[in-house]
């Protein structure tokens, strides 16, 4: 009896915890494909593109619509991409930190290529992170004009402060509204279901267009008008990066099981549902989402809309602070300013620079397309882009990492890449009607990171030429020592081999050592967490010289109370209250000649002049630090 209790007892708790994280995932990772109906079928038949209601072509919509979601997010994410996790996190940055693993010192070019691609499609989510806020709450604001014309003039105002109060909120964080969004976007998709089964009930052969068929006889038919209009099939699967973006944070099962208990079934039935109120009512294409509701429900469900608009867009923005964040440890981007917004949850982070960015980029977006029929014209070209190397990567995983046969792994690639590069081709026409714009944000991100990965790359080669290494140096001080001084110093070295710049600057200056001189090294991984057990390495150098090698992974901040404990476990005890820390300050100048281009020099040198200072990003005693100006040259 005692057993049996216990045993139902533990599977009581699993239960319960498996339906809280999936109830936090439906906010945090379904946001943003759980709020494609509103404007999907429409684009389909109103867009730009758009083409004729008939049943031929509504049935046609409605296959394609259902066999996107079935083999993009279902088999493509699903089934396999979510087995090639980063020990638990996924996102295209940490597939792309997988497939640097293969290879660390990326001398091959082909290893270089494929993580330039993956570099690449990170950066492309920046624009993603800039339309979708824009067209997901301006489509939802657009049913106000709906309820009464009268509301026309103010759709883009009351979207516009929507979005400005979104971003101005970030820096108080997700911690305290973060428990709401799971029942907003649970009780968004009831409603999905629910509307979109009504019609479907009135109007039942539409359920036939689960058999691909129809969107055979739709494609053959339409020829290439139906392939463009691929582009806004497309639309039903935006956001299904984020649902293995944010696969660290939920675990695989949850993810799965909200999908195919709750969301998929939800999403069918609404864009189902649609397809029989057009085959009933054509005229009902400029808005069908809205068409469903009676008109009694239309203010309640206009300000529903709204608010789960909101929390897709909050996922996104979440998710390019935390993909700052990743590309910062992993060296591709300068410090910023990481501000931490709950004491609970370590991925709730904030980034004023992104914030800003995001909020500017987006209200802009918004002011200059003016309606979100307009904005889904932008979109697509971007994330098919992401798609594209996020097989290709997960192709290589599968290859090297996992080593499947050719036989198995490039069928099933090739696959993947026939539909995605399918819908890839479609939204190529939309690069002339605002596509550009996050194909340019990606470009300049790109440009950003790997300028600053180049530019880290030829300042350490620099400072391994002038600078001794540190046994070396430890010799010649014992040939010549210099005065020596009470206490404990911590220099910040980057690198583990040579001598810190300010402790060369301060020998040779003030001609005095601490009785204890630690070179403190921080070394980011290509693993999401190190395990506190192999994050430090400590090792006695002689001459009251030691060495900390600090690993950290690109899901987490190096923190300076843990590595000091850690270092008290490994037999070298230091107080950071009486510790003296030292940090060389660089004045960069440009050497002639330099093995970078004059413009990509000067941008490092900007970028490295507006990155955050040492002391706070490692988050030093700031009374117990001393910077050391030195001048290097890239």
């Amino acid at each position: 009896m005692t057993d049996s209790s216990a045993g139902e007892g533990a599977n009581g708790k699993i239960d319960s915890r498996l339906a809280k994280l999936s109830l936090a995932a439906l906010g945090v990772v379904f946001g943003d494909i759980a709020t494609s109906p509103i404007y999907a079928i429409r684009e389909c038949f109103h867009g730009k593109y758009g083409i004729a209601v008939s049943q031929v072509n509504v049935m046609g919509i409605l296959s394609l619509m259902f066999w996107a979601l079935v083999m993009i997010v279902c088999m493509k994410y699903l089934l396999f991409v979510f087995r090639a996790d980063n020990r638990g996190e996924g996102g295209v940055m940490a597939l792309t930190a997988l497939v640097r693993g293969q290879n660390v010192s990326s001398k091959n070019m082909h290893v270089r290529g494929v993580i330039a691609l993956g570099l690449f499609a990170a950066c492309l989510l920046y624009g993603d992170g800039m339309i979708t806020p824009a067209i997901s709450v301006l489509s939802a604001v657009e049913g106000i004009g709906i309820v009464t014309p009268v509301f026309d003039p103010y759709v883009i105002p009351i979207t516009m402060a929507i979005l400005i109060g979104l971003f101005l909120i970030q820096r108080h964080g997700t911690a305290r509204v973060g428990g709401l969004f799971g029942p907003v976007i649970l009780i968004w998709l009831c409603f999905l279901a629910v509307t979109g089964a009504v019609q479907v009930a009135r109007t039942p052969q539409v359920l036939t267009a689960i058999f691909p068929w129809h969107a055979v006889r739709f494609l053959v038919l339409n020829k290439l008008h139906g392939f463009v209009v691929l582009g806004a099939v497309f639309l039903v699967v935006t956001g299904t990066e984020a649902l293995y973006a944010d696969m660290g944070h939920f675990g695989t099962r949850p993810i799965r099981l909200t999908w195919f208990v709750i969301v998929l079934p939800a999403l069918v039935l609404n864009y189902f549902g649609q397809g029989a109120l057009l085959l009933g009512i054509p005229e009902a294409a400029n808005h069908p989402f809205y068409a469903m509701v009676p008109s009694w429900a239309m203010m309640p469900t206009v300000l529903l809309t709204t608010l789960a608009t909101i929390i897709a867009s909050q996922a996104v923005i979440s998710g390019a602070f935390s993909m700052t964040r990743q590309a910062i440890q992993m060296g591709y981007l300068p410090r910023l300013d990481i501000r931490h917004t709950s004491a609970i949850q370590i991925g709730q982070i904030y980034v004023p620079p992104v914030n800003w960015m995001l909020m500017v980029c987006t209200v802009a977006l918004v002011a200059g397309f003016q309606s979100s029929s307009k904005l889904a014209a932008a979109y697509g070209v971007a994330v098919t882009s992401t798609m594209i190397i996020t097989t290709v990567l997960f192709f290589v995983v599968a290859r090297k990492r996992w080593h499947w046969p050719l036989m198995w792994a490039a069928p099933l690639a090739g696959l993947f890449l026939l539909v995605d590069v399918s819908f890839f081709a479609a939204n190529l026409s939309k690069i002339l009607h605002g596509a550009w714009f996050p194909l340019v944000i990606g470009t300049a991100f790109f440009t950003l990171m790997l300028t600053w990965a180049k530019g880290r790359r030829t300042l350490a080669d620099n400072l391994r030429k002038i600078m001794p290494p540190i046994h070396q140096f430890i010799v010649d001080l014992s040939s010549h020592p210099p005065n020596k001084i009470e206490g404990d110093a911590v220099f910040l070295a980057g690198s583990r081999s040579a001598v810190p710049v300010a402790l060369a600057k301060n020998v040779k200056h003030n001609h005095v050592v601490h009785s204890r001189t630690i070179l403190l090294h921080f070394r980011a991984e290509d693993l999401p967490r190190i395990p506190s057990l192999e994050k430090i390495q400590t090792e006695k150098l002689g001459g009251g010289f030691y060495r900390i090698v600090v690993h950290y992974g690109f899901m987490e901040d190096p923190s300076l109370a843990n590595v000091f404990s850690l270092a008290r476990g490994q037999g070298l005890d230091l107080n950071p209250e009486t510790t003296s820390f030292y940090i060389g300050r660089g004045n960069l100048v440009i050497a002639e000649p330099s093995s970078m281009a004059h413009w990509r020099a000067s941008l490092f040198m900007f970028m490295s002049r507006n990155s955050a200072d040492a002391t706070s990003f490692f988050r030093l005693p700031a009374d117990r630090v001393i910077e050391i100006g030195v001048q290097l040259e890239i």
